[in-house]
């Protein structure tokens, strides 16, 4: 069964840079692209409102915007889909403005390739996967800062279910975390003291 091809959106004015990008990609071997081109900053916006795509590639200079405030108003729309922004040589810094506030790379018009504009295309897309499990572990993870009932005596906790299980347990259950064990100096003094003062 063949993959899904890659949905991509393509927001860029120029002409000729659009036939260059889908022949790039189109030329692209095992990996399918399905290209959209919107040649207005308001026309992509309306896309991505109205469709599901995997990446977004951006020029910042558009006939209806310009500069920074482009990639904001298309981040603010798609948060959650990567931004790869197309620049010319006059507008390298404000590239790498763009990746500082979450674009996920740039490429210089005239400068790639197609073996190139694919990979930056797969990587952003995995970046982003991989940005997305982090933000949800950290969610996970803060749930574990409100109130945990914990037994005064035995030091269990109960669980969401209501049954009462080792921490260790409990933490397994909801994270990545391993443990190892030891014993602290006060714990070795109380239960093991006696055995210890002929060695100190």
């Amino acid at each position: 069964m063949d993959a899904k091809p890659i949905s991509v959106l393509l927001i860029e004015d120029n002409d000729d840079d659009v036939v260059l990008i889908q022949r790039f990609l189109s030329d692209a071997g095992q990996v399918q692209y399905d290209v959209r081109n919107a040649d207005r900053l308001g026309k992509g916006l309306e896309a991505l409102r109205g469709g599901v795509f995997d990446v977004v590639l951006l020029d910042l200079n558009l006939p209806d915007a310009a500069g920074l405030g482009t990639f904001e108003q298309v981040n603010t729309q798609a948060p959650d889909v990567p931004i790869i922004v197309l620049t010319g040589y006059d507008d390298d810094a404000l590239a790498v403005a763009a990746v500082q506030k979450g674009a996920q790379d740039y490429l210089v018009k005239g400068q790639f390739t197609a073996a190139l504009l694919g990979r930056s295309i797969r990587y952003a897309i995995e970046r982003r996967k991989l940005l997305a499990r982090l933000e949800q572990a950290l969610k996970e993870v803060k749930t574990l800062r409100g109130l945990l009932p914990i037994c005064s005596h035995c030091k269990k906790i109960r669980n969401d279910s209501g049954y009462w299980t080792q921490i260790e347990t409990y933490i397994l259950d909801r994270t990545d975390a391993e443990f190892t064990h030891g014993i602290c100096p006060e714990c070795a003094d109380t239960h093991y003291g006696r055995f210890l003062d002929g060695n100190r």
